[in-house]
C-alpha cells in the first residue's frame, strides 16, 4: 500500500535519511538520493534540456537556488559544451556572468527571467539581443500569463517551461508554450490526485500533481503531494499548475512554511493573529507579514516589531517585509495567506472547492 507524503512528512524523517540529502532552505523537506537516485535525477534534468534544445554547442548558465542550481548545472554539463551554477541573486551579476562565459542558454525561475529582462530596459539600457541567448528554459514558479511568449520576443530565444521536483529540483515534465499540457519526462512518475482524500484525481477540476518515483532507493513505495494544484480539462492530460494549496506557500522560488511562521510568533507575547499578504505587482513576488496585537501599548513599539523581523528572518531566505495592524484584537485568531496572485488556494486541502 502507498505511503502518501508531504513536504512535513519529508521534514519529519530527515534525522533518519541517508545518502546525499536535498534540503530546502528551511528545512522542511529532506529528500534523500542514492548514487543511483542521482544518477536518474540528472538524467531526466539533462533530458528536459535536450527537449528544450540544449545541445553540444551550447553554454549554460543556471540561475536557480539550491538544491536545484547545482543538480541542474551537473545535469547541463553533461548535455552542453559548458555549464555553471551562479544562484538566483544579483540582476547585474547575473548579466556579468552571461556575457563573460558567452552563454547561449540560461535557466532561471519565471520572475527571475521577467526581472533580467526589466533591469536591462530600465537600468542598464542594453538591448536584451546582445546577450546572444539562444534558449531559456524557466522553471521553479508559477508563471504569470503570457510569460514565455513574453521573453522570447525580447531575447529572440526558443523559451519552455520545465515542472521540476518541489523536493529536490530534479526535471519532472515540460512544455513548449503556455497552451500545452505537461509532458512528462518519464512514465508514471508525474500523477494527479484528489485534493481531499488520498485517491487519484477522478473528475474535471482541481487536483493536486503527485510525484510516483517508483524507483527511488528509499521513497519507491510513496505518493508525493507537491502542494501544486493544476485545474484538468482533458482527461489524460497533466496541465501546468496554476496553483498551490496545503501549509508552505511557493515565494520567490522558495517554499515559504506557514506552521514555522505560527510557531515563531507564538513566542513573542501579544500576537493576537498575522495574515501574510503576497503580491505580485512587478515582475517579483512581494511578501509582507501583517501581524496583530492583542494590547494597544504593543502597536508603536519598535523593540516589538524588531523581534518579529528578526524572528522571520530566522525563517527563510525570501524577504519578508512586516507591518504592525493599528487596530488591536483580544480575541487570538489563526494565521492567513492572502495572496493578490491568486495562486493559493488555502491551507486545508479539504476545504478547497
Amino acid at each position: 500500500m502507498a505511503r502518501w507524503l508531504t513536504r512535513d512528512d519529508l521534514g519529519a524523517a530527515a534525522g533518519s535519511a541517508t545518502g546525499l540529502l536535498l534540503v530546502s532552505p528551511d528545512v522542511s523537506s529532506v529528500f534523500p538520493l542514492s548514487p543511483e537516485d542521482r544518477t536518474a535525477a540528472a538524467g531526466l534534468t539533462a533530458a528536459a534540456l535536450r527537449e528544450s534544445g540544449v545541445g553540444e554547442h551550447d553554454r549554460v548558465v543556471v540561475a536557480l537556488a539550491e538544491p536545484a542550481g547545482a543538480l541542474w548545472a551537473a545535469a547541463a554539463a553533461d548535455v552542453a559544451r559548458a555549464a555553471a551554477c551562479v544562484g538566483p541573486r544579483g540582476r547585474m551579476r547575473l548579466h556579468h556572468a552571461l556575457s563573460t562565459l558567452k552563454a547561449t542558454t540560461l535557466v532561471a525561475t519565471p520572475t527571475g527571467a521577467m526581472d533580467l529582462l526589466s533591469r536591462l530596459h530600465l537600468e542598464f539600457l542594453l538591448d536584451p539581443l546582445d546577450l546572444g541567448l539562444r534558449t531559456i528554459v524557466l522553471t521553479g514558479e508559477i508563471a504569470s500569463k503570457r510569460t514565455l511568449a513574453h521573453l522570447a520576443g525580447e531575447f529572440g530565444a526558443t523559451v519552455t517551461e520545465v515542472l521540476a521536483s518541489p523536493f529536490g529540483g530534479g526535471a519532472l515534465a515540460w512544455r513548449g508554450a503556455e497552451e500545452q499540457p505537461l509532458r512528462p519526462l518519464a512514465d508514471g512518475m508525474l500523477g494527479l490526485a484528489a485534493l481531499d482524500k488520498d485517491v487519484p484525481a477522478t473528475a474535471d477540476g482541481p487536483a493536486e500533481l503527485v510525484v510516483t518515483p517508483s524507483a527511488h532507493s528509499s521513497l519507491g513505495d510513496a505518493v508525493l503531494r507537491t502542494g501544486l494544484v493544476a485545474r484538468v480539462a482533458e482527461a489524460g492530460e497533466i496541465p501546468a499548475p496554476a496553483h498551490t494549496v496545503g501549509e508552505h506557500v511557493l515565494v520567490r522560488g522558495v517554499w515559504l512554511s506557514l506552521p514555522r511562521i505560527e510557531k515563531a510568533l507564538s513566542r513573542i507575547d501579544g500576537v493576537a493573529g498575522w495574515e501574510l499578504a503576497i503580491s505580485r505587482q512587478g515582475t517579483l513576488d512581494t511578501a509582507v507579514l501583517k501581524v496583530t496585537f492583542a494590547r494597544r501599548s504593543l502597536v508603536g513599539n519598535p523593540m516589538w516589531k524588531g523581534r518579529i523581523e528578526q524572528a522571520v528572518r530566522a525563517l527563510t531566505p525570501v524577504s519578508v517585509a512586516v507591518e504592525i495592524v493599528q487596530e488591536v484584537s483580544e480575541t487570538p485568531a489563526p494565521g492567513s495567506v492572502n495572496d493578490l496572485r491568486g495562486h493559493h488556494l488555502g491551507r486545508d486541502r479539504a476545504l478547497i472547492i
